[in-house]
């Protein structure tokens, strides 16, 4: 697998301060009257919020409404359920599926499509969320981590990784269990040992958990 560290993101620096700067300074409470402002703006307006469809797959009763300028309305299958999203047209599917849906599982780690901690499956495939337009997939067919469990029963990939210790900070781990299932179902993918790490040298570990992850994957073989 391979030993890139993905780029830093922006959650990763910690917000600059100005050394005594007033704490009552007339721009200070000038700025936080604008942000109050623009906070009451933000929670009033239901502008492109997503709207999620009934837990039992089936479309709320229409309402006539329409997306707001310069948002596409977007409709797929998410872990078994139908949802309902407005988006702008550039919004990236990893962002659809953690701002709009709460999906916080998938995790965005490099936003360049080379740590995999994104990795979701659309329509059977493995893809990098980061790089793919949220108004590319509409219709389709997506699971995040979060689906696949059924039932609260761990899936035998996530038992696996706990039992083989696959993980320490377990920020990359998601995004490896998505990578994993699908090799584990692709009867193009060898099941050598060098065959899944090829497989799977998309995905980045920081901490270095590779020996754990590939036995994970390993043992899981033939349980899926």
């Amino acid at each position: 697998m391979s030993n890139r560290e993905p780029r830093g993101t922006a959650s990763d620096a910690g917000e600059a301060t100005r050394p005594g700067q007033p704490k009552h300074s007339a721009s200070r409470r000038r700025f936080m009257k604008t942000v109050g402002m623009s906070s009451i703006a933000a929670a009033t307006s239901g502008a492109g919020i997503g709207q999620a469809f009934a837990d039992d797959g089936q479309a709320p009763a229409a309402t006539g409404d329409a997306p707001a300028a310069g948002k596409t309305r977007v409709k797929f299958k998410i872990n078994g359920q139908m949802k309902q999203i407005d988006v702008a047209p550039n919004v990236i599917l990893l962002d659809a599926i953690r701002d709009e849906l709460q999906l916080t599982g998938t995790k965005k780690g490099c936003d360049h499509g080379q740590c995999g901690a994104c990795n979701v499956h659309v329509n059977g495939t493995v893809i990098n969320s980061c790089l793919s337009l949220a108004v590319m997939h509409d219709g389709d067919e997506i699971t995040t981590v979060e689906g696949l469990s059924e039932n609260g029963e761990l899936h035998p990939i996530q038992q696996a990784f706990l039992d083989e210790d696959a993980y320490q900070c377990g920020y990359c781990t998601a995004g490896q269990m998505m990578t994993a299932t699908y090799v584990l179902n692709s009867s193009h993918i060898g099941d050598s040992d060098d065959a899944v790490r090829e497989a799977m040298s998309g995905n980045i570990c920081r901490c270095g958990a590779y020996k754990n992850i590939l036995a994970a994957v390993q043992s899981t073989r033939g349980k899926v």
